[in-house]
């Protein structure tokens, strides 16, 4: 359990640090003084200066923080509001550019490990009445070799593949029990009924076999930028359908995030990776949000500023916003915790 906490709260450090080294290297690069960088959240520990900013070891080892200069008010021409619009946004979305470009960077990585892979062909065993793949004339026995071009050659990177594309059409590579081969369209359902799935059809992986597979390093990168553009559509239908009732779900604050890093560490060196690239493009993505009190909310009222050509919301007025702002982050941060808390110790796991 401890070596779990540890991982866990490594993991989420690392992650939270990236966001804010972003912060801090476009911020320096544009001339915006920083007045402290800190490893870690307030009481501090240890601090040293070097040239204009200060950089501290905090007590709490969870992140860090920037402490710029002028963050609402543009008379110091070295502030963040004294820059303009262009440099603002820059630094403002550094933090969330970063976390995803450390998301491609750890999917990257997880496929320079080699791996055990379980290949064989998807045999279609049922095809439900009027489905997508009943339309599409798709029968059992029939055996599905691709997903728009891409090999498929397991249950679950079918499942990636067309939970990818709901909504939309893709195409289907199908041999059929006489072997020879048909290429057919359909459109995986967003809304299927109950125990249909995407497509309506039910399968099994035949002539099964177990491979170790590696990947050069030239093909790691485009591999691992097709796995975030994958992640990030999963992802967001996965929040759609939760929003809309058609599946369960909950969100978990930043000790549940520990606990899952904890928890996929146990899984492996690849898993840990895959969940910790998760962790971070899912929070580079979330800041971006219009929300008072974190980057998107600021880039949201500097949108404004230039749709009302270049009139600012006054200084008091945008710290009032984002004090409000973060009052209700804190609120939801601490419901959060506390459903966190009480999950482990009724001692319920994130990851099956």
């Amino acid at each position: 359990m401890v070596i779990t906490i540890i991982i866990g709260l490594v993991v989420l450090s690392v992650i939270l640090l990236s966001h804010e080294l972003g912060h801090f290297i476009t911020a320096k690069a544009t001339g915006v003084r920083v007045e402290e960088f800190g490893l870690g959240f307030p009481p501090r520990l240890a601090s040293f200066k070097r040239g204009e900013t200060r950089y501290s070891l905090n007590a709490i080892p969870f992140g860090g923080f920037n402490k710029l200069t002028g963050e609402e008010d543009p008379k110091d021409p070295r502030s963040l509001a004294g820059k303009k619009r262009g440099v603002r946004l820059l630094i403002l979305s550094a933090g969330s550019l970063m976390n995803i470009l450390l998301a491609l960077i750890l999917f990257s990585i997880s496929y320079m490990i080699p791996y055990e892979v379980i290949i064989g062909q998807i045999m279609v065993e049922e095809v439900a009445p009027n489905s997508p793949a009943a339309m599409a004339s798709i029968e059992a026995e029939d055996i599905i070799l691709r997903v728009n071009d891409q090999l498929t050659r397991n249950n679950t990177e079918l499942h990636q593949h067309i939970a990818a594309n709901l909504g939309e059409e893709i195409n289907l590579l199908i041999q059929h029990p006489d072997s020879t081969q048909e290429s057919v369209q359909l459109i995986p359902r967003e809304e299927p009924p109950e125990g249909e799935g995407a497509i309506g059809i039910s399968i099994k992986t035949i002539n099964a076999s177990t491979i170790i597979e590696r990947h050069p390093l030239w093909k790691v990168v485009p591999l691992g930028a097709a796995r975030l553009v994958e992640t990030v559509g999963l992802w967001v239908n996965g929040l759609v359908s939760m929003f809309t009732g058609e599946v369960s779900g909950s969100f978990i604050g930043p000790v549940g995030l520990v606990q899952l890093s904890g928890e996929a560490a146990q899984f492996g060196i690849i898993a840990l990776l895959e969940i910790a690239a998760l962790i971070s493009l899912i929070l580079g993505i979330m800041n971006l949000l219009p929300l008072p009190a974190i980057d998107g909310g600021r880039i949201t009222l500097l949108f404004l500023e230039w749709v009302r050509r270049g009139k600012r919301i006054s200084a008091k007025r945008e710290g009032l916003i984002h004090t409000i702002g973060f009052a209700l982050l804190m609120v939801a941060f601490i419901a959060l915790t506390y459903q966190d808390i009480i999950r482990i110790i009724h001692g319920e796991n994130l990851i099956p």
